[in-house]
């Protein structure tokens, strides 16, 4: 059983194109939440002159799914092409491994718990 996490942080006007994109890919399950943070411009919009001396939080939606490793190419370049535009602020993807996960209404655990 090979499965990632993938967490993908946006800001906020990009969630929709985001959202759109993954209702075509048939996942077992998304999680949304709400977040602030910056990046390495600490908050500058890219159209700002001056760099922020001082960090800037600036509003971000996670979108958080696991998915199977046989899926995750597919996903990822699914998010990639919802959220590019070349522009600061296109987001982040991290992905990284996950070693189970369980379904607590069921005890079934891996695959057998996503879906």
């Amino acid at each position: 059983m090979e499965l990632s996490k993938v967490e993908i942080i946006i800001s906020l006007s990009k969630f929709e194109d985001l959202r759109h994109e993954l209702s075509k890919l048939n996942l077992s399950g998304v999680t949304v939440y709400q977040a602030i943070g910056c990046g390495t411009q600490k908050g500058t919009k890219e159209y700002e002159i001056s760099e922020n001396v001082e960090i800037e939080f600036l509003p971000k939606q996670v979108v958080m799914l696991v998915v199977e490793n046989k899926n995750l190419d597919r996903i990822i370049d699914a998010i990639e092409k919802a959220l590019y535009t070349g522009h600061i602020g296109d987001g982040k993807i991290i992905v990284t491994p996950v070693s189970n996960i369980i379904r607590v209404r069921t005890g079934e655990d891996g695959v057998d718990a996503l879906n």
